[in-house]
């Protein structure tokens, strides 16, 4: 029932879903004081905006860019095959995945939380075998939904585990490409301390071991939302592989996010410390003081 429902909304225009998301975002704004001052916090000391004015007109656009990434899941999702394949009407650099391809590469697309992170992958897997890590969401009966909707033409979605990782390693040795999202908190264990956006955020090592042991070439992706309704238009900038540590892979995704600011999603949590991880190395170097 749920299903139909959605497929129904699928038909409404995408300007008209971006509205209600636009409302929505100011909804879940005022009612939740904690994903208010997280995502006001993020924005304000990342340094992408200056004054009051520049920042306050940011931060109104942030808060609508948010709502609109959630409602535009349902023509992401739900839309039939052909409405989808329309909704990228403009791709930038796609020569370098083709030449990348000629030459028997694999690819690892990163696709940072900016834009609508869900439609780079599918422009892709129309294109290409892709395989899609991701983590199940907090909300169990989202889960299947999202599986289905990620789930199209050449697209096989991974789970954030060791099986999943093997997935990946394995679609990169037979040439073919993966995606990830990049500024995605890892677990303990599984990520170092890099300075994002002049914080240190555990950042994943994923990233550097895949390419590592692979050879692959590594692209950044991102799909920015254009105004109306229009749909989006797919930006691809490969990275240089060599010394593609922590460091370097969070300047290349705060590279990213300078383009289109008020698109990244501020409200993400990505400063947290996962349970047993190490302190971030600030916190150590003033303990020592």
């Amino acid at each position: 029932m749920l299903v139909a429902v959605f497929r129904l909304l699928a038909r409404l225009p995408l300007s008209w879903l971006h509205r209600a998301g636009s409302a929505l975002g100011w909804l879940v704004y005022w009612s939740s004081p904690s994903y208010a001052a997280r995502l006001r916090e993020n924005l304000f000391a990342s340094g992408v905006c200056n004054g009051e004015a520049q920042c306050g007109a940011m931060l109104r656009a942030a808060v609508s860019e948010a709502g609109k990434g959630v409602t535009e899941l349902v023509a992401v999702w739900f839309g039939g095959d052909d409405e989808v394949a329309r909704l990228v009407v403009e791709c930038e650099h796609w020569d370098i995945v083709e030449a990348a391809r000629k030459r028997g590469n694999g690819i690892l697309f990163l696709t940072p939380h900016l834009g609508c992170f869900e439609i780079s992958a599918l422009y892709g897997a129309q294109r290409m075998p892709l395989v899609v890590l991701y983590r199940p969401p907090k909300l169990a009966w989202i889960e299947p939904l999202m599986i289905a909707g990620r789930s199209r033409w050449q697209a096989v979605v991974a789970p954030a585990n060791l099986r999943g990782v093997r997935m990946l390693y394995k679609a990169l040795a037979r040439g073919e490409a993966v995606g990830l999202l990049p500024d995605q908190a890892p677990g303990v264990g599984e990520g170092a301390w890099a300075d994002f956006f002049g914080r240190p955020a555990y950042t994943m090592t994923l990233v550097r071991r895949l390419q590592q042991a692979s050879g692959a070439v590594v692209i950044m992706a991102f799909a920015e939302r254009l105004p109306a309704g229009r749909g989006y238009r797919l930006h691809l900038d490969e990275l240089p592989a060599q010394d593609l540590d922590e460091v370097a892979l969070n300047r290349a995704i705060e590279a990213q996010v300078r383009r289109c600011p008020e698109q990244y999603l501020w409200s993400y949590n990505r400063y947290k410390v996962p349970a047993g991880a190490p302190e971030p190395y600030r916190k150590r170097e003033r303990g020592k003081e």
